[in-house]
């Protein structure tokens, strides 16, 4: 689980990141972990219900990960899905969605 290209360009240059303890359970929506910026500090959702199995700790010593590398190295913590995760978009669905929400401004 981490941010998007799109959601780290929005943000911007990430100097903390505020990750959870292995094993910590979220229901869906509540704040997973924080990550400081130069420009203001950001929050991530659960999507759904889940348990945290493991937390990139490179972030520690190397928070800027999510903005260099957000889909892959920056990652922020794998979880467990323990909700419905039916209603979750695919890449596909949410570059379309960056899309449509890019031509209405």
């Amino acid at each position: 689980m981490g941010i998007s290209d799109f959601a780290q360009g929005q943000l911007g240059e990430v100097v903390y990141c505020e990750l959870p303890e292995v094993g910590a359970k979220f229901s869906a929506k509540d704040t997973v972990c924080t990550l400081e910026s130069v420009k203001a500090v950001g929050e991530v959702y659960a999507p759904v219900d889940c348990e945290v199995t493991e937390v990139n700790t490179k972030l520690n010593d190397e928070p800027a990960l999510v903005n260099s590398s957000p889909e892959e190295d920056g990652w922020l913590m794998k979880v467990t899905f323990s909700g419905d995760t039916g209603a979750l978009m695919d890449k596909a669905a949410y570059d379309k969605h960056l899309e449509s929400e890019a031509k209405e401004e």
